[in-house]
């Protein structure tokens, strides 16, 4: 096992990897830059080391610092978290030239399923469901309009190093693609560098449905069932549940077997989400990340894992010991990403917390790094915490999350809480009946509009 780990990251999920090293007996070092030097995580570890400026690209993305920081305080893993750096397959590399281990999977398994095209290809060889699409990049739009002619309109443009709906167009009709290749084009060479595109068949009322899974490098995987990520603005997940309302155990029981066989067939290391279209029954596979997720602690809730503690102890060697038939799913579980932005415009809030009061009770869990005098910096994103319930059925879960979010109290900022107070109060919620697109409609007309804020 490690003897100590650098959190190369910052926020609620820095907070909870400190507290599974802790549980673990490992001692923890806080890396932070100038903004976050009050951060509760910092103020928890063992030893923390200031990396940077507020800029990102100066301090959570400068490897060179990350290493020396690694280099003063022994540390012998770093542990990525999501975002930053925890989807880079140099940085992987780096640390392993260096003798300091990567709390994340193979390296050539990132770089993988970080290109969308080869991730289509690798999860089509490995037996996953995929979206209709082209075989590869497109590099000529007659030969965009080719494919799109067999696969049918409407069509998706999407940009191969996408993600976060960047680089990302919908062409209706033919007259529509040679713009949105474009668009896409462009977009994503700005977003990365890389204006590689590919085209998918457009799903008009698809959910987003993803299967967590875990595996130890050695051929042993298995997944810890679904959740269900559709209620989204701007292709930015927003509410997480698990179960999803519309799969049933016998369809969870394939897809996730699918999965699974496809990890322990590709010797997957460390947790990893594969995340799919779900429409008309059918599953369409649309990436795989290669980390943990900002929504992992529904799974944890209905299944009784502690997935970052299971990851720690994979990237440290051990084999896996849980089997499938370990993993049982139980009650419901769901997520509200609080963000401190307006409820209605979505225009971020950062500032000072002048007055911060969590809920409690039976299953109830809060994750965040925030408390009464903290200010939200203005230069990373805008999560002040998750807040996640757990219920022995799905109404009980949405009653309990009633109850919960009228206890929230975050003052001095504007937050995302009152949304959650209209969804959940909302029928279409209630009886599970949304979609991907659901939640922008509700926002910009009908029941929705002006009852927000």
């Amino acid at each position: 096992m490690f003897k100590k780990i650098l959190i190369a990251n910052r926020g609620e999920i820095a907070l909870r990897i400190l507290r599974a090293c802790k549980e673990l007996g490992i001692a923890t070092v806080a890396v932070h830059s100038t903004a976050d030097a009050d951060a509760m995580h910092v103020r928890l570890a063992e030893e923390s080391v200031c990396i940077g400026p507020p800029s990102a690209r100066e301090s959570y993305l400068n490897i060179p610092s990350l290493l020396a920081a690694c280099e003063i305080t022994g540390a012998d893993a770093v542990h990525p978290g999501y975002g930053f750096l925890a989807e880079n397959a140099r940085f992987a590399e780096i640390l392993a030239d260096h003798n300091i281990h990567f709390i994340g999977p193979k390296a050539e398994h990132i770089r993988i399923m970080g290109d969308k095209i080869e991730a289509k290809k690798t999860a089509q060889a490995l037996g996953i469901p995929v979206v209709p699409g082209s075989d590869g990049g497109i590099t000529a739009d007659d030969e965009a309009y080719r494919v799109a002619a067999e696969i049918g309109f409407p069509v998706l443009v999407k940009a191969a190093a996408g993600g976060g709906g960047r680089g990302m167009k919908v062409a209706l009709t033919r007259e529509d693609l040679s713009h949105a290749l474009s668009a896409a084009r462009t977009e994503a060479l700005a977003a990365f560098g890389d204006d590689s595109v590919y085209l998918e068949k457009y799903l008009a009322t698809p959910r987003h449905i993803e299967v967590q899974v875990l595996g130890d490098g050695r051929g042993h995987a298995i997944h810890l069932g679904e959740r269900d990520c559709s209620l989204q603005r701007r292709h930015q997940k927003v509410w997480e549940e698990a179960p999803s309302p519309v799969i049933s155990p016998e369809q969870r029981a394939e897809i996730g077997e699918t999965c699974a066989k496809a990890m322990r067939d590709l010797k997957y290391l460390g947790v990893g989400t594969i995340e799919f279209l779900y429409e008309n029954s059918r599953f369409y596979f649309i990436e795989m990340n290669t980390r943990i997720q900002v929504e992992h602690p529904v799974t944890e809730m209905v299944t009784g894992i502690d997935l970052i503690n299971e990851q720690i102890r994979v990237a440290a060697g051990e084999p896996l010991t849980l089997q499938q038939s370990d993993i049982v799913m139980e009650g419901h579980a769901i997520e509200c990403r609080v963000n401190a932005e307006h409820p209605a415009t979505f225009r971020p809030s950062p500032g000072k917390i002048t007055h911060y009061h969590v809920p409690g009770g039976l299953g109830i869990r809060v994750d965040s790094n925030a408390y009464q005098g903290y200010v939200i910096p203005p230069t990373y994103d805008s999560l002040v915490g998750k807040l996640i319930v757990h219920g022995k059925t799905r109404d009980e879960c949405l009653r309990r999350l009633r109850r919960a979010l009228d206890e929230f109290v975050v003052d001095g900022i504007d937050t995302t809480l009152p949304l959650f107070r209209t969804l959940v109060r909302t029928r279409d919620i209630a009886e599970g009946r949304y979609d991907i697109h659901w939640l922008e409609h509700f926002l910009s007309e009908g029941e929705g509009k002006g009852k927000v804020g």
